[in-house]
């Protein structure tokens, strides 16, 4: 792995070192070069590296190893002639928040942890609450946030489709016996800045320690970079007083005098709480979700595709309903486009969600598909009527069709109710 050293232009013997960890998504060295020349400015050496791609992607990722590659680093600064090594350091932001404590708990080589953004929550609780906040900030509410968002996320869990996503930190934390300095923006979009805080205390004096300070920058963001639009847009400056706080905390952490159990700043927003996700139910797994796609599937489109079949040889029977079609097009649409949709406010979500024009709270396109969906349940009641008022005049073929095109609506009317496509 590569990675810089930066120093100051007259730097002192014996000073302290301090490693910079990337938080989530690529992580070239550059990512964090104004962080890193900002504190070497306060008389540190740094070292930025540039983060391991080998392993670690949107669906695959291990804390474990990253805080391995934090180590290496530290290894080598440790080597860095003026540096003293008892004086190294090592700072995460964000995802990184949960990777330096297990560095940290690992080695007795850290002499003190800094955590900018950092999160106390495991990741799948702490990213359904970014989505989810991020379409609240748009203006939405209702079923798309409390059934489908948060569905689908366990859903991907489950399918093995989200790295570490039950970790719990706190356990970790209680293992950290250095002091340790944790920031956060009080604009902070993607970490819960209200919630995070206190469990940090909270495990930290569990284990003992109680060496730590917890900061709150005003006008910043998730990185305590300075923001002029609560959070939205990150500007390259970092918020005032936040390198000079790192560089004298350091001072004195590094000096045998690290403060005790500090609290300050402005109270940070958080407009809604996170909640627990557990672990799917047999029920609502990854394969039975697979399963009942594979059906809707089958179920709808067989009936237009036999309707063609039917057509190509010159035989057209007239159907038994026109709901039959309604159903066929209607449910297929409704299954498909919210799946679709779902994914799609899943990958743009976040502080920057982008749902679409929304309508008294709803997103034109979920109201859109929650209206197929209850086409679909009423075309399904129609088919039932139809059926029956026919009686044994339907012939076995057509009753083969209609018969797994009822499965299909019958089977939808519970699954679009887990979904919420039939709630408001």
């Amino acid at each position: 792995m590569h990675g810089t050293v930066l120093s100051p232009a007259a730097a002192k013997p014996a000073r302290p070192g301090m490693v910079l960890v990337h938080g989530a998504g690529a992580g070239p060295r550059t990512k964090l070069m104004g962080e890193a020349v900002e504190f070497a400015r306060r008389g540190l050496s740094v070292l930025i590296y540039d983060k391991r791609s080998e392993g670690y992607s949107l669906f695959k990722r291990s804390y474990s190893q990253l805080a391995d590659d934090a180590l290496g680093a530290v290894a080598a600064l440790r080597s860095q002639p003026g540096v003293d090594p008892a004086k190294i350091g090592i700072w995460g932001l964000s995802e990184g928040g949960w990777v330096v404590p297990i560095a940290a708990s690992r080695s007795k080589d850290i002499s003190f942890v800094v955590v900018v953004g950092a999160n106390g929550l495991p990741p799948l609780r702490q990213q359904t609450w970014t989505v989810a906040a991020g379409l609240r900030k748009a203006g939405v509410s209702g079923s798309l946030i409390d059934r489908a968002e948060f569905n689908l996320y366990r859903a991907i869990s489950d399918g093995g489709m989200f790295p570490e996503p039950y970790y719990d930190p706190a356990p970790t934390l209680a293992a950290v016996h250095q002091p340790l300095l944790g920031i956060w923006g009080t604009h902070d979009l993607l970490t819960p800045p209200k919630e995070s805080p206190p469990i940090f205390a909270e495990a930290l004096e569990k284990g003992g320690n109680r060496h730590y300070t917890l900061r709150f920058f005003p006008g910043a963001d998730h990185a305590a970079h300075q923001t002029p639009d609560g959070g939205v847009t990150r500007l390259p400056e970092l918020a005032p007083g936040y390198a000079d706080l790192v560089g004298s905390w350091i001072a004195d952490a590094t000096a045998g005098r690290p403060p005790t159990a500090q609290i300050s700043g402005p109270t940070p927003v958080q407009d809604s709480p996170t909640v627990p996700v557990n672990p799917s139910a047999w029920w609502e797994s990854a394969p039975m979700q697979l399963a009942a796609l594979v059906l809707f599937v089958i179920a709808f489109a067989a009936y237009p595709v036999v309707a063609l079949v039917r057509r190509l040889r010159r035989r057209s029977p007239v159907p038994v309903t026109r709901g039959a079609r309604l159903l066929s097009a209607g449910g297929l649409t409704a299954v498909l486009g919210s799946f679709s949709y779902l994914f799609y406010l899943v990958m743009t979500g976040g502080k920057l969600a982008a749902p679409g024009p929304v309508v008294a709270e709803r997103p034109l396109i979920w109201l859109a598909l929650q209206a197929l969906g209850w086409a679909s349940v009423i075309a399904t009641v129609l088919i039932v009527l139809a059926w029956r008022r026919a009686g044994g005049s339907v012939p076995r073929g057509e009753r083969v069709r209609l018969g797994l095109l009822l499965a299909g609506g019958v089977a939808f009317v519970p699954w679009a109710l887990y979904w919420g496509l039939l709630l408001p």
